[in-house]
């Protein structure tokens, strides 16, 4: 099968999943959880391959913007997709499905923006623990979005909708907490491999990267240490985790955009 093809199918799997998952949402007491997540594990299986295929176009990998852009949104998918067997996040698929359906689309289509080169195994786990502190921060964006939401409801006394079909308050923010602190500790690697195995991790075409996830991780690291001193949360953990996820989201797209399709 061509690479088109399965990425076609995996995107319109991705938008199934999702947009079943959306009837919850509605106040639908209709149970598709089986069709839910039987599309869902489908829609992950065939971005595997996928990404498998658009990475490893020749000799070496690919780490393009569109490529890498599809391996986080793979990651994201399956992240949920695994811990929503234990815990309450098949809603996030209603946001996160379409980003991954876009993204597998998009890697197929788009031309290369860069050349397949040979990596060591450390720059390997350099990449490899950004690409997963991303993903992970991701899910903790979109879930602070979700607790903006689901306070504001909650405060002008809406008991119905996104509320209804939400677990309670306290428990999200438990939630979200979890995921920052596994992804600072995964942005902890990233930066410390970074040091080790790049040449020069304040290269001139790393620079803003590194600064800017730096920055991240101080702005984690400082909301981290305030939810557990000062007990922080409600709309003040919202900012940072927001304000944190700006930063990252800069750093790995923000510099790829720039120097892959603009310059």
């Amino acid at each position: 099968m061509s690479l088109i093809f399965i990425s076609f199918i995996c995107a319109i799997l991705y938008l199934v999943s999702s947009a079943v998952q959306a009837t919850a949402l509605t106040g639908s007491r209709t149970d598709h959880n089986k069709l839910v997540m039987g599309t869902g594990v489908a829609a992950v299986v065939l971005h595997t391959l996928a990404v498998y295929i658009v990475l490893h176009p020749g000799d070496g990998i690919q780490l393009g913007f569109f490529p890498v852009s599809s391996l986080i949104a793979w990651l994201i998918a399956g992240l949920v997709l695994i811990s929503s067997l234990t815990k309450p996040l098949k809603n996030l698929f209603v946001a996160l499905f379409p980003l991954a359906a876009i993204t597998v689309v998009l890697a197929a289509l788009a031309p290369q923006t860069a050349a397949p080169k040979p990596y060591s195994p450390g720059i390997i786990s350099h990449i490899l623990s950004s690409i997963l502190a991303y993903s992970v921060f991701t899910i903790a964006a979109v879930q602070a979005i979700l607790i903006s939401l689901q306070d504001r409801q909650l405060r002008q006394h809406h008991t119905k909708g996104i509320v209804a079909a939400l677990p309670p308050l306290m428990m999200m923010e438990k939630l979200m907490f979890e995921m920052l602190w596994t992804g600072e500790a995964l942005l902890t690697v990233s930066l410390i491999t970074g040091m080790l195995f790049l040449d020069d991790i304040f290269a001139q075409h790393l620079v803003h990267k590194t600064l800017l996830s730096i920055v991240a991780w101080i702005v984690y690291a400082i909301m981290l240490w305030g939810r557990q001193q000062r007990g922080w949360r409600g709309i003040a953990a919202i900012r940072w985790t927001l304000g944190g996820f700006s930063a990252l989201m800069l750093a790995y797209f923000g510099s790829k955009f720039a120097l892959e399709l603009m310059i």
